[in-house]
């Protein structure tokens, strides 16, 4: 499809980078940071930095794929290059997709937790009651159109990463560097080999680095892509390293382990308040909702995109058959993101998220090093290693997992699936007596149909 938007219009490398960083810097470390304390100790500072390697390997293939494909399609478009269009496309799409209304999820119940930290403490079981509602709300501004959107995503950035930038840096001024001492031991892995926990860890800490995927999307919209898009991406995440970190350390500085982990569902709120007293509270408190809120708006927004997406493509039945309902995709996007946080708390919602995301990325990797050898260069050594990092990560979190919350492996073996087996379901459905599978982002037909032939 040919790009529409003017030269002028497109973003440079330093609105690229901003943006980047604006959807990376969510709320997930609000709450993320409190949970991998849990895993790991005094050692989660160290746990940013080692999941900020992990991501660094996996963004390479995200910049080959951009480099080489710049689209707005983004995940989808990489893996219709790699797998061509059928159920293993459709399959890891849906797992990005779900991936995405996870994450919804999560931070529509952080968002809640933290606004409850100014109500009592005998209001705290509502915290997923003002996820939902704020889940509603974001689907009422995102019936509103694009302009609301966009306004409100580029004010509210701006306050979140100056604020969270500016706790990070404040706090760990007034703390100072915190004693790492690493002999902290989590509840039922004594008898677990050492530095299995850090290893499982790092699953969560990658999950705080999730954003930089979106940066994908922005391929027919940034100037010079073919360049610009990888640098935005590598950019993006030494930024976001450097503030994780420093919040880490402040957090650390300013709290134990213990008090951490009773209040890992708002630990940024309680180690503000006693280094800054309770206008850092308050100020904490403040930003979390910023940030949550035009959070849930671009998620919401991105996620009902991506299955829109997926619909016009003919990877999922079409949703122009729910009758009359206005913008489909969102309603279902909206209704899977609230059904989730009625149902789960937040540790379980992250681990879900996690897995999802994970399975997905270890695709990625997979469909460069496989499959694209002669269409995009590369060094195929770096792929390998972030597949193996993703599989160890994985495999330490989903054992940490069965010994301590079974639960999420059978929910995320649940959704694989149903998500398998429907999508199988469809592509039969819908292919043709010569085996085809019409299916596109974009193209016209006679490039469908060469793609189709080769």
């Amino acid at each position: 499809m040919k790009n529409t938007t003017n030269e002028n219009d497109k973003l440079s490398l330093i609105g690229s980078i901003s943006l980047g960083t604006g959807v990376m810097i969510g709320a997930g470390i609000f709450v993320l940071m409190g949970q991998i304390a849990e895993l790991v100790g005094d050692l989660f500072p160290i746990a940013f930095i080692a999941g900020a390697i992990v991501v660094g390997f996996s963004s390479y293939s995200y910049v080959k794929f951009s480099n080489a494909f710049p689209s707005s399609g983004g995940v989808v478009k990489f893996f219709n290059k790699s797998y061509g269009p059928g159920t293993t496309t459709g399959v890891y799409s849906l797992l990005m997709y779900v991936s995405m209304v996870v994450a919804q999820s999560l931070v529509a119940g952080t968002f809640g937790a933290y606004t409850l930290r100014l109500f009592p403490e005998s209001y705290a079981g509502y915290a997923s009651i003002l996820g939902i509602l704020l889940l509603v709300t974001a689907y009422v501004i995102n019936i509103l159109g694009n302009k609301v959107i966009g306004a409100t995503a580029t004010f509210t950035a701006i306050i979140k990463v100056g604020g969270i930038a500016l706790l990070a840096i404040a706090g760990l001024v007034a703390s100072g560097f915190a004693d790492i001492t690493g002999d902290y031991i989590p509840q039922n892995t004594e008898t677990l080999p050492q530095g299995l926990s850090f290893v499982a860890a790092l699953a969560l800490s990658i999950l705080a680095y999730k954003g930089f995927t979106t940066i994908t999307n922005q391929g027919g919209d940034i100037k010079n892509p073919h360049k610009n898009l990888g640098r935005s991406i590598v950019i993006s995440i030494l930024i976001c390293t450097l503030i994780y970190v420093a919040l880490a350390l402040a957090v650390a500085g300013g709290l134990s382990i213990p008090e951490i982990i009773k209040a890992k569902d708002y630990a940024l709120a309680a180690a503000a308040e006693p280094v800054f007293g309770e206008w850092g509270l308050w100020f904490t408190i403040a930003i979390a909702i910023v940030a949550t809120f035009s959070g849930v708006i671009a998620s919401v927004f991105s996620a009902s995109r991506l299955l829109g997406m997926l619909s016009n493509m003919k990877q999922i039945p079409s949703l122009k058959k729910m009758g009359n309902f206005k913008n489909p995709a969102l309603i279902f996007t909206v209704a899977l993101a609230v059904l989730l946080t009625s149902l789960f708390d937040l540790t379980r919602i992250a681990s879900i998220g996690t897995i999802f995301y994970l399975i997905m990325d270890i695709a990625i990797h997979w469909g460069l090093f496989r499959h694209l050898k002669n269409e995009v260069k590369f060094k195929p050594i770096i792929p390998l290693i972030a597949i193996v990092m993703d599989i160890a990560v994985l495999s330490a979190f989903l054992y940490i997992k069965y010994l301590n919350d079974p639960m999420v492996l059978i929910v995320a073996a649940i959704g694989i699936i149903l998500i398998l087996v429907a999508e199988r379901f469809f592509m039969i459905s819908h292919t043709d007596d010569d085996g085809n599978m019409p299916m596109g982002m974009g193209e016209d037909k006679s490039k469908i149909i060469e793609n189709q032939v080769n």
